[in-house]
C-alpha cells in the first residue's frame, strides 16, 4: 500500500537562486544542504533542489501542487499576485493558483480545509510526469498501487491516487497555464512493504535497486520513484 509523499527532487541551474527563490516566495525553510543539493521543508514533504549531475537527476519544467490553508488561500492570493502573472482555476468548490518558480516548473497552490490549525504550504499533493505512452504507464503505476479516479485518456492525463498523493499522467501535451509534464522526475513515496510493492513491476522497470530510503525504480519513461518503508 502507497500513501504520502515524502519528497519531489528539482534540477536547477544555479541551486541558490532557486533557494532564493523558494525561500522569498513561499517562505519554505531549509533543512539541510549536501553537495550540489538543497533540502526544504514544504510542509511535510521535501523539497529537493539539485544541481545537474548523476541520476537520478531532479525533474525539468515539473507541475506540481502544494496545498495551502483554505483560511490563507485569499492571502496567498493577493500576495502573489503583485509579483506574477497569476492564473487561477476552480476544482468544485476548490481554488488553485498557478505560477513559475525561476527554473520554469509550474507551481499550483490549492486551498484545503484543514482540521488542524497549521499554517503556510503543508505538503505536496499531486505531480505531473510526461510519459511517452500512457497506457503503459498507467498499467505501471496501477501495479504500483495507484488507483485511477479520472481517465481523460481522450485529452491525453490521467490521474491516479494513493488516497493521501494524487499522481498525474501527461502524453507531451500543456495543461492549465501552460504546464507541462516533467521529464526525469525523482520523487518519493511511503509505501507499507516497499520490496513486495517493487516486484509487482519489476519485470518492466529498467532498474530496481535497494537504497537506503528504501527501493528506488526507474520507471520506462525515464522517472524515478523510490518506495520509502
Amino acid at each position: 500500500m502507497l500513501t504520502a509523499p515524502e519528497w519531489l527532487t528539482l534540477e536547477a541551474k544555479d541551486v541558490d537562486r532557486l533557494t532564493a527563490f523558494y525561500d522569498a516566495v513561499l517562505e519554505l525553510d531549509v533543512v539541510e544542504e549536501r553537495d550540489a543539493e538543497t533540502v526544504l521543508a514544504a510542509g511535510e514533504t521535501e523539497l529537493r533542489l539539485r544541481a545537474p549531475g548523476p541520476v537520478p537527476r531532479g525533474g525539468l519544467h515539473t507541475h506540481y501542487a502544494l496545498t495551502v490553508p483554505e483560511r490563507e488561500y485569499d492571502d496567498w492570493y493577493d500576495r502573489l499576485d503583485e509579483r506574477f502573472d497569476l492564473v487561477e482555476h476552480s476544482f468544485g468548490d476548490a481554488r488553485s493558483l498557478y505560477c513559475y518558480d525561476s527554473e520554469g516548473n509550474c507551481v499550483e497552490l490549492g486551498e484545503r480545509p484543514l482540521k488542524a490549525r497549521r499554517s503556510g504550504i503543508t505538503g505536496l499533493f499531486e505531480l505531473v510526469l510526461e510519459v511517452e505512452q500512457l497506457d503503459e504507464a498507467v498499467d505501471f503505476y496501477e501495479r504500483l498501487g495507484f488507483e485511477i479516479v479520472d481517465d481523460g485518456r481522450e485529452d491525453g492525463r490521467v490521474r491516479l491516487t494513493t488516497g493521501e498523493f494524487d499522481l498525474e499522467l501527461w502524453s507531451p501535451r500543456l495543461g492549465i497555464a501552460d504546464a507541462r509534464g516533467g521529464v526525469h522526475v525523482d520523487f518519493g513515496v511511503a509505501a507499507d512493504d516497499p520490496r513486495s510493492t517493487a516486484r509487482e513491476v519489476a519485470d518492466d522497470a529498467p532498474a530496481v535497486t535497494s537504497v537506503e530510503e528504501g527501493v528506488r525504480i526507474r520507471d520506462p519513461d525515464g522517472h524515478y520513484v523510490t518506495l520509502v518503508g
